[in-house]
């Protein structure tokens, strides 16, 4: 007799029965479901698992489609098996980087012996689509992961077998199409038919691979353009350069090797370098009056204003720091989310008015009494504060509205220079598995808020989605305003992150939602060698959240 387990289906809220060994597949098949963008893969006790993985025993199980961050990241990594084995089809020698999120898609580094062309674009296009409409079944194998570093040697596959070498771990799983072989640290879909929609155009020296809409899956994410933003990134490939470092392997390897502080000493000394660039700019600029910094949540806007300011002091200039937080508005006016709570993040929760008019003053030689926000009771009181700008002065702000063009609407634009300061991260997994900035981000808050704020790993995932959603109505249509970008992201620091992360994400609980996204941080961060945070400066921009900072927060 057929032994079977019991699977209770939360999408549903009913439990069915089904047969020992069901992939996730088969068992979605069971409960006659029926999801428009999905399944793309499952919770599965609060994990996260592929479509592939198969139950031995009762399990509680949510189905997960494109809407979802696991679905996309799912869908995501399959499209780029796709791309990947179709440039792999087309030419020889080929060698493909997803490299740079940008402009609601990858950047797609092809290197094919030649500069690619649109025709390369449009074929890579549609033998992709060709791969998809053959329905190919994606297969998921298991090995040790000394017999999957010889396949990968023999596909003379360096940056994976680099990466494998350097987790220490016995087994590992990679998946096939057709034969194409290739290594993701992520669930994959279970066929090529799955992908119902993609864009793939060339764009600069490569390709850029678009993506559904998580919000409109039927439709494509649309194309903004970010030309500072690849810029930004580019450059950061440039200082990779120059340490020899793409991945995270090559990463492990330098640490293997006792060569971490090296490493450190040339990072911190490139980011001060930028630093000292755009304060360089901004005293070449004349009639300067206001220096803006803005950057997403954990982007590090705070130890930036501070060093630029340290910069602008050695260029004779001295800076004045004013911050928005003190032009909230009473409580009581603040504006309502969608759920009728404050919305804090919202941009008419500060006093314009009063913020531009104090500007125009400080700006013609007046002196103004500047504002203070009690946060306890809600209240915007004047602080008794006087403040009066001298020829030498700049006023230095930051905030998350610092590039919208509303915020300064009466203040002449040649007065004002924008810095965007965000963790873009650079260093892939390997060629094909890319880090998410949103990730590096994310590991920084977790730290800052247990350290400063009292807040668990659990509680700052949990609100991390409405952060995010603050971020890209409020911080990322604008961040193209900046007249300078700032890189805040180390190429090590994912490796000093990882000491204080990894012991905060085991804390938060199996039996709640947001294991599901500690599980997958935990394992990212496995494949990380550690460096202890003894060898970071006092000044490091890291010492924002890691904590022995020289400067005052």
């Amino acid at each position: 007799m057929e032994q079977t387990i019991s699977i209770h289906v939360r999408n549903i809220d009913k439990t069915i029965e089904v047969p020992m060994g069901s992939t996730l597949e088969e068992i979605y098949e069971m409960t006659g479901m029926k999801m428009a963008y999905g399944p793309i893969s499952a919770r599965v006790n609060n994990k996260v698992e592929g479509m592939h993985y198969r139950a031995y025993k009762q399990k509680e199980v949510e189905f997960l489609d494109i809407t979802s961050s696991s679905g996309s990241r799912a869908y995501t990594r399959t499209l780029f098996f796709v791309l990947c084995k179709a440039a792999h089809d087309l030419f020889k020698p080929c060698k493909v980087a997803i490299d740079i999120p940008v402009s609601n898609g990858y950047y797609v580094n092809l290197q094919i012996g030649r500069p690619v062309t649109l025709d390369d674009a449009g074929a890579i296009r549609r033998r992709m689509q060709e791969i998809i409409d053959a329905a190919m079944p994606i297969h998921r194998h298991e090995t040790t992961t000394e017999e999957a570093i010889a396949l990968f040697d023999s596909l003379h596959n360096r940056s994976k077998v680099k990466l494998l070498k350097s987790t220490g771990t016995l087994f590992t799983t990679y998946y096939d199409i057709d034969g194409y072989l290739d290594y993701y640290y992520g669930s994959l879909l279970t066929n090529t038919k799955q992908i119902y929609l993609f864009g793939l155009e060339k764009y600069y020296d490569g390709l850029l691979l678009r993506l559904p809409s998580r919000e409109h899956p039927s439709e494509l994410g649309e194309m903004t353009h970010q030309d500072k933003m690849f810029g930004i990134f580019k450059e950061h490939h440039q200082w990779q350069d120059i340490l020899g470092l793409r991945t995270i392997g090559d990463l492990n390897e330098v640490i293997s090797k006792g060569y971490a502080p090296q490493l450190i000493q040339v990072s911190e000394a490139l980011q001060e370098k930028k630093i000292g660039k755009i304060a360089d700019e901004i005293a070449q600029r004349k009639g300067i009056k206001l220096v803006l910094i803005a950057g997403p949540s954990s982007s590090g806007k705070t130890t930036t204003c501070k060093r630029l300011s340290v910069q602008l002091a050695v260029n004779g200039i001295k800076p004045i720091g004013i911050s928005l937080d003190d032009y909230f508005l009473d409580r009581e006016k603040t504006p309502l989310d969608e759920k009728g709570d404050y919305d804090f993040e919202h941009l008419h929760a500060l006093n314009l008015p009063l913020f531009n008019e104090q500007l125009n003053a400080l700006f013609k030689g007046e002196e103004v009494e500047l504002p203070r926000y009690d946060f306890p009771t809600g209240k915007s009181l004047m602080s008794g504060k006087k403040l009066k700008l001298h020829d030498d002065n700049i006023l230095v702000v930051e905030g998350i509205h610092a590039l919208n063009p509303e915020l300064t609407a009466q203040i002449p634009n040649e007065q004002i220079f924008r810095v965007y300061a965000s963790a873009l991260t650079t260093i892939l997994l390997d060629n094909h598995n890319y880090i998410p900035t949103t990730d590096n981000r994310l590991l920084r808050r977790i730290i800052r808020d247990h350290k400063y704020r009292g807040v668990s790993a659990k509680d700052t995932i949990h609100r991390w989605p409405s952060v995010r959603a603050g971020e890209n109505r409020w911080i990322f249509p604008y961040q193209e305003n900046a007249d300078a970008m700032f890189n805040t992201a180390m190429l090590f620091e994912l490796a000093v992150i990882k000491i204080q992360a990894e012991p905060l994400l085991q804390q938060v609980p199996e039996n709640c939602e947001e294991h599901a996204e500690a599980y997958r941080l935990l394992k990212f961060l496995h494949y990380i060698k550690p460096i202890p945070d003894t060898q970071i400066p006092p000044t490091s921009l890291l010492r924002e959240f890691l904590g022995g900072s020289s400067f005052e927060y």
